[in-house]
């Protein structure tokens, strides 16, 4: 994962995945270039989790897309994935440590400029803030883009603006951020290519 003048598009898995998830995700990779998937399910069956993981590794490593786990560390090497995303960042030393540089370490850190720079000085390779848009779930707090503005100006790991993405919300980041993160955002709409296409027209007109 590198640092570009326009954001990447990092993709992230809907909570809930079928067999049929495979030529959705394949349609999307083939359309766009993406620079990373997450694999973020709801369920912390570790089963479940290991069957869509393998589904989800054969299909983007076959567009040579990295794709890292929400979490579930056990498994990074067993499925041959390229690391992982951390949901609590204090992890991120430990992890960082135990591995090595080679793996891909994420954490998220919420609205949290403290976290995200401790995330960084642990050896995180990018930080997630979120959530970047409106949304009337949890506390209501978001990630606004002033953080965004900060981080680019002052830091150079790379951020990720993840969390109830529209148009006009990833418009505004697309100068200050270099991944936006988008699942449901598109995945819950019958053509996902198309609804990449119409969120992300901001930076890649």
């Amino acid at each position: 994962m590198t640092m570009t003048e326009t954001p990447q598009i990092y993709l992230v898995t809907p909570p809930e995945i079928d067999a049929a998830f495979a030529d959705r995700l394949s349609a999307v990779l083939d359309a766009r270039d993406i620079a990373c998937l997450r694999l973020d399910l709801a369920t912390r069956d570790e089963d479940r989790v290991m069957r869509a993981g393998d589904l989800c590794r054969e299909v983007a490593h076959r567009f040579d897309v990295p794709i890292v786990v929400s979490d579930h560390v056990a498994l990074v090497q067993s499925l041959g994935l390229d690391g992982v995303h951390l949901t609590d960042p204090r992890l991120t030393r430990k992890l960082r440590t135990d591995w090595g540089p080679d793996p891909i370490i994420g954490a998220f850190c919420g609205t949290s400029r403290h976290d995200g720079m401790a995330a960084g000085e642990a050896g995180a390779d990018y930080v997630a803030f979120g959530p970047a848009g409106p949304t009337p779930l949890g506390s209501g707090e978001r990630a606004d883009p002033e953080l965004f503005q900060w981080w680019s100006e002052m830091i150079e790991l790379p951020v990720v603006a993840e969390g109830a993405l529209d148009a006009d919300t990833i418009a505004t980041l697309a100068q200050s951020t270099d991944f936006i993160a988008l699942g449901e955002e598109i995945w819950s709409s019958d053509d996902p290519a198309a609804e990449l296409a119409r969120l992300t027209a901001a930076f890649t007109a």
